[in-house]
């Protein structure tokens, strides 16, 4: 277990705008950040962060919390592994006391996993730099391919020695399990059970998470053989899912959001030579077909993507199709391509960094444009061909959520097409509409069963009578009035009371004390009012960084909700439209105590509509006196609560 000394110098380290930026793209808006939300599919922002309060909102999916919180929700890291994460970004010796061994074992299986292909990486490494064959073997193949010995160990390449079992008894040796050797590919179990090398002979490109740690291995063969597979990739495991990783994305993450523009390559020796010629804002897919995930990992650090095809004809037709993905996550796409026979890694080589650049800037083309000149050239003169090719376009620009930059297209790839954009425009509508009646139909069902929630939101019965009925009495819940108070505690809790000449007492002690006598019975709130009770009993006020940091989820998730506003009126929106809007701040006396009074109401009354009912189903004429006199008492009680709120009570 990390010491509280430790994760208090981490919490004071942490800006939450620097963590949160290296996966989002934010932008500053009034005194918080947005961007699109991480964890939902939107093309609105409604993802905010606080620097002042060190938290953010997605309201979107309702997920909020600390920095911690983000790492733990988005990257899946433990509680440990997310503060020992910023302990490394800032610097930070951790320190640690001993942890029960069922904590530590479910703290570590995750982190075991991290452990043994963390051990690999450095394995192959050492095998690379330290041993004859790596050095004349692999480092010559790495050499001879353009790669600066400065570039090799910036993406850590290495090298698995031609041995069966050179890696697994080397790491069993040093105490690596033999199930996270098993699990995590780097080992194969034999009919006997025992392990050997799944990498044997092989160059060793590693993969990293987002934040920086190998979770996964590409190996490439050095032989000539045909029958041995040119590459060994890791299979999937807990700690890697290929759909969702992108080669080199850890390193390129900050150029890409620098340069807002991602250049998209296959393969890793791609990836490896464009970013020595001085283009870093690189990734691969590794050799996989792009994946929505994928699409998504890019899009929340920019919204335009560079392809870098193959000189392949075959090769770039069969993309083609893949690509519509990309244009319905809303992202811009412009595609470069190279001469036959040619592909980023070998032409970065022969033109150099200066030339590489210049030729990307002189045939980057918008993926449209150039989808609809690469078919157009296959289908030549036939007009059943032709006609198919407009459909194909049409289908693409369909995808498209942005209208104008579909109408942008629609005209430009009328010209090419020769054909009139009204006929484009009609065959685009046609499709879309199919879309909606697709997608309406899969909904139906859904929505069905959220009719209810929007029954509010009906006509009244009442709108085409002569004479109105009577709009009904709203009451609110106790639920209500508790969660007011809650909100109270966590917004103002630590505020010093300014009314009626009260001196040195906050208002959330204040609050408790007045509510001693009142039970909550909405368990979450029932129970954020104990842990905020029992707080104060040690000799501590709760303030926002309790609330952020606490170790409870549930009690962290219901302060985000009440720190954090979507909507924040601009500071001049007086000056702007004359209105002014209500705030609770200016009385606060009136606040707090009507906030307390409301849920004593509520409480009292449900215990006079619970004495009512005793009184009808008593018979003995003792019990009728004594609830008799209680009704009476209770009554007084709603009487002096009423007064206070200025309520009329009408029975």
């Amino acid at each position: 277990m990390i010491t509280k000394a430790t994760v208090d110098k981490i919490m004071e380290a942490t800006d939450i705008v620097e963590v949160i930026g290296e996966f989002v793209a934010l932008k500053k808006r009034g005194a918080n950040y947005i961007g699109l939300s991480p964890f939902a599919n939107e093309r609105t922002p409604s993802f905010t962060v606080s620097p002042a309060k060190g938290i953010f909102k997605d309201f979107s999916t309702g997920i909020g919390g600390s920095a911690v919180t983000f790492l733990m929700e988005h990257e899946k890291f433990s509680y440990p592994e997310a503060l020992k994460w910023l302990a490394k970004k800032y610097g930070i010796e951790v320190e640690e006391i001993n942890n029960t061994p069922e904590d530590a074992e479910q703290d570590n299986r995750r982190e075991s996993l991290l452990i043994v292909t963390g051990y690999a990486s450095k394995f192959f490494q050492e095998s690379l730099w330290d041993t004859d064959d790596g050095k004349s073997i692999a480092l010559s193949y790495y050499r001879e391919r353009g790669f600066t010995d400065a570039t090799i160990r910036k993406f850590e390449l290495g090298y698995s020695p031609d041995q069966w079992e050179a890696f697994t008894s080397q790491a069993i040796k040093e105490g690596y399990q033999q199930e996270f050797l098993e699990e995590t590919g780097l080992s194969v179990k034999r009919d006997n059970g025992t392990l050997y090398d799944r990498y044997r002979g092989r160059v060793m490109f590693p993969i990293h998470n987002f934040t920086g740690r190998v979770i996964a291995f590409g190996g490439r063969t050095l032989k000539k053989d045909k029958n041995v597979p040119k590459y060994v990739n890791s299979p999937e495991s807990e700690i890697y899912h290929k759909s969702n990783v992108l080669y080199g994305l850890n390193f390129a993450k900050k150029a890409i959001r620098d340069e807002d523009n991602c250049y998209l390559v296959e393969g890793y020796a791609d990836v490896i030579s464009v970013a020595q010629a001085g283009i870093e804002n690189v990734v691969a897919s590794s050799g996989t077909s792009l994946t929505v995930e994928q699409i998504k990992l890019i899009g929340r650090l920019t919204k335009n993507i560079t392809i870098l095809y193959d000189g392949d004809p075959a090769g770039i037709k069969a993309s083609l199709r893949g690509l519509d993905m990309i244009l319905e996550e809303g992202l811009n796409v412009k595609v470069v391509s190279f001469p036959p026979g040619e592909d980023p890694d070998s032409y970065v080589r022969q033109l150099g960094s200066t030339g590489f650049k210049n030729h990307i800037e002189q045939n980057k083309k918008d993926f449209i444009l150039y989808k609809t000149n690469i078919l157009l050239a296959e289908a030549g003169n036939d007009p059943l061909k032709r006609a198919e090719v407009i459909r194909e376009i049409v289908e693409s620009i369909a995808k498209i959520p942005d209208t104008i930059k579909a109408a942008v297209f629609i005209r430009e790839c009328s010209m090419l097409l020769q054909i009139e954009e009204r006929s484009l425009n009609t065959e685009l509508n046609k499709m879309r509409q199919a879309k909606y009646k697709k997608d309406g139909q899969q909904q139906y069902k859904q929505n069905q069963k959220q009719q209810q929630q929007f029954d509010n939101d009906q006509p009244p019965e009442d709108l085409f009578l002569d004479e109105p009925v009577a709009a009904p009495v709203v009451k609110q819940s106790g639920e209500t009035q508790e969660k007011e108070i809650i909100r109270l505690l966590v917004t103002y809790g630590s505020r010093i009371i300014n009314w009626d000449g009260i001196a040195n007492t906050y208002i959330g002690p204040f609050i408790i004390a007045e509510l001693n006598d009142v039970e909550f019975e909405t368990p979450l709130y029932k129970h954020f009012a104990d842990v905020y009770h029992k707080e104060i009993e040690k000799g501590n006020l709760p303030e926002e960084t309790f609330y952020i940091n606490h170790t409870d989820k549930q009690i962290t998730d219901l302060a985000i909700t009440f720190l954090m506003s979507q909507y924040v009126l601009s500071h001049n929106w007086y000056d702007m439209h004359q209105i002014s809007t209500n705030n609770e701040e200016k009385d606060m006396k009136s606040t707090i105590l009507g906030a307390i009074f409301h849920l004593k109401k509520q409480k009292v009354g449900k215990i006079l509509a619970d004495l009512r009912n005793q009184l009808k189903d008593t018979k003995s004429p003792e019990d009728e006196e004594i609830l008799l006199s209680q009704f009476v008492h209770m009554k007084k009680v709603e009487k002096s609560i009423t007064d206070y709120l200025g309520i009329v009570i009408t029975k």
